[in-house]
Parts: C-alpha cells; sequence; structure tokens
C-alpha cells in the first residue's frame, strides 16, 4: 500500500471515522446522536470511500454511525453555505443543496460494495444515506421513512430513483406520499432491510456480511457490482438536478411551512394547497 493510497487512512475528518481492518474498512459517521447531514458531511464521506478505493487491501466497506440513529435527516440550519450565501434564501439554498448533491452522486461512483449498519432513525434525506449502501443490515427498532411529503417538500438525494430500483414503485409511492415509517421486520419484507439481527448484532453482522464478500475475488466483485449499476450514478445526477428544482418551488409554498411546523409539533399538517 503506498503512502499516497493511504492517506484516508491516517487523514482526520471533522466528522467521520475510517479505519480498515484486514480487508474491510469501516467508514462511522460522528455526529450523534443523531447524525445530522449536511454538505460537509457528504463531502467527507465521498472522499473516504474514493480513497478506499484506491487502497487493493480494502475489498469492502461497513458504513455506520455512532449515536441513536443512523441518520435521523439533513440539516440546512447553518444559516450560510461555504460560499457566503444566506442558506434560507432562494439562491443560497439552490446553491448549497446543488453542492450537497454534487457530493452524494461521487459516493453513488465509489467502486467498492458497501454493507451499511442502520441503527435508529433512517428519515428524509438519511434514508437517502442509507440507501448508498449495497445492503443494509437493520434491527426490530430501525425505522425508515420519506416524510417529505408530510413537509411538504420533493423527495431529494436521488431517492426518487434509489427507493423506487430497491422496493418497486408501489412501495417507494407509499412511503412517499404518507410518510409512513417502516419498521425493521417490514423493511425485511419488503427488501429495505437486507438482515435483521438484535441492535447489539447491527455492526458485527455488517461486517460478518462485509467480510464474507471480501472472500470473493475483488475485481470480479467490482465488475459485477459496476455491470449491476451502470448508470445508476448518471441516472442518479439527472434525478437531482431535477428534484432540486422541485425542492426550491416547494420550498416557497405555504404548505411547506406548515408542514414544517406540523412536523416538528408532532401533529397532522393543515394544507391549503398554496
Amino acid at each position: 500500500m503506498s503512502s499516497e493510497k493511504a492517506d484516508v487512512l491516517s487523514r482526520t475528518f471533522a466528522d467521520i471515522g475510517v479505519r480498515l481492518e484486514g480487508h474491510v474498512a469501516t467508514v462511522e459517521i460522528q455526529r450523534p446522536p443523531n447524525n445530522f447531514f449536511d454538505h460537509a458531511l457528504i463531502e467527507q464521506l465521498a472522499d473516504a470511500f474514493e480513497g478506499l478505493d484506491d487502497i487493493d487491501a480494502c475489498r469492502a466497506i461497513v458504513m455506520a454511525a455512532d449515536g441513536k440513529h443512523f441518520c435521523a435527516g439533513a440539516n440546512f440550519g447553518s444559516g450560510r453555505d461555504d460560499s457566503g450565501d444566506d442558506e434560507f434564501s432562494a439562491d443560497g439554498f439552490r446553491t448549497s443543496t446543488h453542492r450537497l448533491y454534487h457530493e452524494a452522486v461521487r459516493l453513488f461512483r465509489c467502486r467498492k460494495p458497501v454493507v451499511g449498519a442502520i441503527q435508529g432513525s433512517a428519515i428524509g434525506g438519511g434514508l437517502g444515506v442509507a440507501l448508498v449502501p449495497d445492503f443494509r443490515v437493520a434491527s426490530p427498532g430501525t425505522r425508515f421513512a420519506a416524510n417529505f411529503a408530510r413537509l411538504g417538500i420533493h423527495p431529494g438525494f436521488g431517492l426518487t430513483v434509489t427507493l423506487p430500483r430497491l422496493i418497486g414503485q408501489q412501495k417507494a409511492q407509499l412511503m412517499f406520499f404518507t410518510g409512513r415509517r417502516i419498521k425493521g421486520d417490514e423493511a425485511l419484507d419488503w427488501g429495505l432491510a437486507d438482515l435483521l439481527v438484535d441492535d447489539a448484532e447491527l455492526r458485527p453482522a455488517a461486517l460478518e456480511l462485509a467480510g464474507e464478500i471480501a472472500e470473493s475475488a475483488p475485481l470480479a466483485v467490482m465488475s459485477v457490482r459496476a455491470t449491476l449499476r451502470q448508470g445508476l450514478a448518471d441516472t442518479i445526477a439527472r434525478a437531482t438536478e431535477h428534484e432540486l428544482a422541485e425542492q426550491q418551488w416547494l420550498r416557497e409554498t405555504e404548505d411547506a411551512q406548515e408542514g414544517i411546523r406540523a412536523v416538528a409539533e408532532r401533529r397532522v399538517g393543515q394544507f391549503k394547497n398554496r
């Protein structure tokens, strides 16, 4: 392993941890307890995945999170993005979210197989992060939800591609239209999760599955994965452009303002179709 290729293992990230044991790497989100994401976090994840792609010893990745929830959604509350634009303005939102989705597409372009250890909630954009892995290990306490319509906005993070691709159009529509929370056992039945284990066994089970993958010929695994995912990242790139355009106008509606209040207040929104 060259020093250049090992940089990702020696680099100190602000919000994630990266380590390699044998042929399996673990990339851990470290913003407990809820692990809300923003552009900076997704950029770090993409940097880590790209770095691991360049390490021959790494044959599989476990994507995990420290805290109560895997990822409880997006955090757009910093007020400004790196360009200095106000994120709450139309231009600021467009700029910051476009940059966020650019980093998300980088994640989907990475070549190594990924197993996700999904504890607690994977909600909204957090569901989008949970669908980056090829496989998901969940527990009975895991909750998956696409709550965008409850907030009065459009799904993002490429979910309009990844969710129906995984569970089918009908079940994806059900999740999008209702915002229903899908529990671990139902997620397993739907194919949203691949393994269901007790909370304490989430990380070990994900590592075991990644280790099983790592026992196969790595070039063959990457080749098969590339064939199965051919065109996926490009499709997600196009989808996020559309998702952003829809999010842009919907966030300016009265219904979106009411939806955000209603979710925060744990009540049904009183929408007015405007």
